[in-house]
């Protein structure tokens, strides 16, 4: 309980300033207090229309997250334990990972039009680069005495990658795919803010047409939740199948 209460005690000593600010007149018009936002979702829940741009948002990010994530691991662990797949992926992996993935978003809302599969498809390559790379970096991390000892007691490449290789670059596929989780999220809010007509983004967007910046907070708020439960579920998923290799440290005693 202890804990629990040291580490919400900043967010409440947040909300409470911000209330006790907005109220006294302190903030902008467009700065919306805690407890107006909680009405604007209160209201948009109510009329239905929270849940379907909620609904719609969520097909979006997390089809884009298991296509991109599963086609970046496969190639990933391809290159990693293959030279010649690794050199061939090198130099456009280099070159366009810095480029944010969302100025590609134009092109592909040219070719795939204003529907769900363009915004997936963004999603879908933003996670792709950062699974790809803690994939290919993962198998290279694992320590030769691992595999030499599988090999010394008669284990094939198959065994040895399956039993040695893929349970021992776990923790670092997960770290990128906790990365990739989060760009997922970056990413199909810049596609919802262009070029749409429903999800939380364009909630935002019209919240702030018609001057509802509640609702437009609102609809951030909703956003950030939703973001948040989602890493807390890949953090549970992570430690269900490391837990034999989380014992004995900090986040194994937790």
């Amino acid at each position: 309980m202890t804990r629990f209460l040291r580490n919400i005690a900043l967010p409440v000593a947040t909300l409470v300033l911000w209330e006790l600010l907005g109220r006294s007149g302190h903030l902008p018009d467009f700065l919306s207090t805690p407890s107006q936002i909680g009405a604007a979702l209160a209201e948009v829940a109510g009329t239905g229309e929270l849940a379907r741009h909620v609904e719609i948002s969520m097909l979006r990010v997390f089809a884009g997250f298991v296509i991109g994530a599963s086609l970046g691991v496969l190639l990933g662990l391809a290159a990693g334990i293959s030279a010649s797949i690794r050199n061939f992926f090198d130099a456009p992996v280099s070159l366009l990972y810095p480029v944010p993935k969302i100025a590609f978003y134009p092109i592909i809302l040219i070719w795939l039009g204003l529907g769900d599969m363009s915004k997936i498809v963004v999603v879908a390559i933003s996670v792709w680069f950062a699974a790809f790379i803690a994939a290919i970096e993962a198998p290279r991390s694992v320590g030769l005495q691992l595999i030499w000892s599988a090999q010394s007691m008669g284990a094939g490449r198959t065994i040895v990658f399956r039993r040695v290789v893929l349970p021992a670059a776990l923790p670092q596929l997960f770290a990128g795919l906790r990365v990739g989780l989060a760009l997922a999220f970056v990413a199909l809010f810049a596609a919802e803010l262009m070029g749409s007509n429903a999800g939380l983004g364009y909630l935002v967007v019209d919240g702030e047409s018609n001057l509802r910046f509640d609702i437009m907070f609102a609809g951030i708020v909703v956003f950030g939740v939703i973001g948040f439960i989602a890493d807390r579920v890949l953090l549970l998923v992570r430690r269900r199948l490391l837990r034999g290799q989380l014992i004995g440290t900090a986040e194994g005693a937790v």
